[in-house]
């Protein structure tokens, strides 16, 4: 048989079979509802015979574009585990493509709660509890009343998801306080209050006794805020935001990172992308860890500005590899002893000291046992010599002092180390002095307590020209922030965001927005349990984000952001759209000080002809 015969013999079959009388009748119908135009019938007659092959799809194409576009259909909400092995929620996002159900994406997103380290078996349960409560109420919120409130709306209309998603959290968080309310006062009328008998004044004076002066009492240390009550269930509210983001990025094809650029700046994608410099924990020297030092909850190192994410990676990598040699166990190093002698005898049958490298923290990153502040930053600086990298100019370091920890309430003041005490006046010293011996330090993060507000303004009037002081403890919730814009927030240059709990896309948006607008560095930040949800990568890349801080490069849920950090980092330069990082810029808190003061005076509080003072 010929080619041409069998050509024609496939376009008689195609000519059957749409000259059938139910095709014929589906097709009149489809296109008497739509109104198609007649033209179409005359390209359809020219392709089906001249163009068999390209006939389907053509109409596939066509009419896939007279189709309504996705919409979300079903919402189910999960509970799965983190990278602690702790319970975290999952939300899968289902829509209505082309007349079918499908399920596009799910988001994962961690608890607020911090993990708990040597904390008593009373606290780890309760926490346990309100975990377990938080999410059950969450996957209540989202399989019944968000599943019917969202259902029918468009994933690319993240604007109008999330103000509906923020009206019904305002409504459960009014009905979350009044019950508390209720609560307590229940709490006080069951419990009476116990009158205490008036002692009647014994009319003696005492006095001080001779020769000792009295002594001043210390300025008094401001309690710590009262924590705000967390919603429970709040968690739905930010993994839906983030799942209805994934959602829309997938439906239009395009990456998440893209996407929430394309937000930031009004549905236009930028032409070029900058990288954000990864923050890596490479020790953990805190409070739960061995030693005496209790300061240095992690120490990170931070690549220069024109390094790439591999290029720093790798340096980390290898560095890490060098503190492991350095820090082995004494067991397993050669002997001291040059002289040929035995060692002493004192030291017969005693076991040799545990190998610090097995305790790995929760970070991803070793957690070692140190006698002083210097000794891990003297460690790290051996190790960058060990392979020719100098300190300052290779690489740089941050410290994540977690100072709110390490408040002793009954003396008023920071166990720096075991035993060492210092209040928040000495504290501003001994930063001042900790980088006057290492200036490769560029970022303190939590130097002190949010409450210290004075040391904070010292401590930014001191160090604010060397280096970067973020807050972290005070940025809990992004959008109580939001509300208290500048208020109640220390005197810090930078702010290292978390998505968790009621945080919405279009907060974070909007709260980088902020701080870009105040000069500010904006930071996303991994909470204490990680999934393997990757999206945190993403929204940093699209946020445009100064810092990310991912944590060690150990444990699977971290470096799979790492990986997908290195990712985005290769397909942006594939594309052309790869931007250099801009070089570490200090701020001038002095003139920002003047900026703020001016800024507090409120001239239309005045009555006419008032004098106004003088700013």
């Amino acid at each position: 048989m010929s080619c041409r015969q069998s050509g024609a013999g496939a376009v008689e079959q195609q000519r059957r079979r749409f000259a059938d009388a139910d095709l014929k009748h589906q097709a009149a119908e489809y296109y008497r509802i739509n109104e198609v135009p007649q033209r179409l019938e005359e390209v359809l007659n020219t392709m089906f015979y001249h163009r068999p092959v390209d006939f389907y799809g053509y109409l596939a194409n066509y009419f896939s574009e007279l189709s309504k576009p996705p919409a979300i259909s079903k919402l189910v909400g999960k509970r799965v585990l983190d990278g602690t092995g702790r319970p975290i929620l999952e939300v899968e996002v289902s829509c209505r493509v082309r007349d079918c159900d499908k399920r596009i994406c799910s988001s994962m997103i961690s608890s607020h709660a911090e993990f708990l380290e040597n904390a008593s078996p009373e606290t780890v349960d309760a926490d346990e509890k309100e975990r377990y409560e938080s999410i059950s109420t969450a996957i209540e919120w989202i399989n019944k009343s968000l599943n019917e409130m969202l259902r029918g709306l468009q994933p690319t209309d993240q604007h109008n998801v999330d103000e509906l998603l923020g009206e019904y959290f305002t409504n459960k968080a009014e009905e979350d306080k009044e019950r508390r309310e209720e609560k307590e006062k229940e709490n006080q009328e069951v419990v009476l209050p116990v009158s205490q008998p008036a002692t009647a004044p014994s009319g003696k004076k005492k006095s001080n006794k001779p020769g000792k002066k009295a002594s001043l009492p210390e300025k008094p240390v401001l309690p710590a805020e009262p924590t705000e009550p967390v919603v429970m269930g709040s968690m739905a509210i930010g993994c839906i935001s983030l799942g209805v983001a994934k959602t829309a990025a997938t439906i239009c094809d395009v990456p998440l990172y893209l996407h929430i650029a394309s937000l930031k700046h009004n549905q236009e994608l930028p032409k070029e992308l900058a990288m954000p410099l990864p923050m890596i924990t490479i020790l953990s020297c805190g409070k739960s860890s061995p030693g005496k030092l209790n300061l240095m909850k992690e120490v990170m190192l931070i690549p220069p500005t024109w390094s790439t994410v591999k290029q720093a990676i790798e340096r980390c990598m290898d560095i890490q590899k060098q503190i492991m040699k350095l820090v082995e166990p004494r067991s397993q190093q050669p002997s001291a002893v040059g002289d040929g002698k035995k060692p002493a005898s004192r030291d017969a049958g005693k076991k040799a000291p545990p190998s610090v490298l097995k305790k790995m923290s929760h970070l991803g990153c070793l957690a070692i046992g140190s006698e002083s502040l210097e000794q891990p930053l003297t460690l790290i600086q051996s190790a960058c010599a060990n392979i020719t990298l100098e300190l300052g100019i290779d690489m740089y370091l941050g410290i994540n002092c977690a100072a709110h920890e390490l408040m002793d309430y009954s003396k008023g003041k920071y166990e720096v180390l075991l035993g060492t005490y210092k209040t928040a006046e000495e504290m501003v010293d001994m930063y001042a002095d900790l980088l006057n011996k290492f200036p490769s330090i560029i970022t303190l993060i939590d130097p002190l307590r949010k409450e210290d507000h004075e040391q904070w303004i010292a401590l930014r009037n001191t160090l604010g020209s060397k280096c970067h002081l973020i807050a972290e403890d005070s940025c809990r919730s992004v959008s109580k922030l939001l509300e208290s814009k500048t208020k109640n927030r220390p005197k810090c240059s930078g702010l290292i965001l978390k998505h968790t709990n009621e945080a919405k896309i279009s907060d974070l948006l909007e709260m980088t927005q902020l701080l870009d607008g105040q000069r500010h560095i904006s930071i996303l930040g991994s909470p204490d349990g990680e999934s393997s949800d990757d999206s945190l990568v993403d929204l940093a890349v699209g946020l445009g984000t100064k810092f990310i801080k991912l944590g060690g490069l150990s444990r699977g849920e971290r470096v799979t952001k790492y990986n997908r950090l290195l990712a985005i980092e290769e397909e942006l330069g594939k594309n052309g759209r790869l931007r250099d990082r801009e070089e570490h810029e200090f701020i001038d808190f002095t003139e920002e000080e003047e900026e703020e003061e001016e800024e507090e005076f409120d001239y239309t509080d005045f009555p006419a002809g008032a004098v106004q003072p003088a700013v």
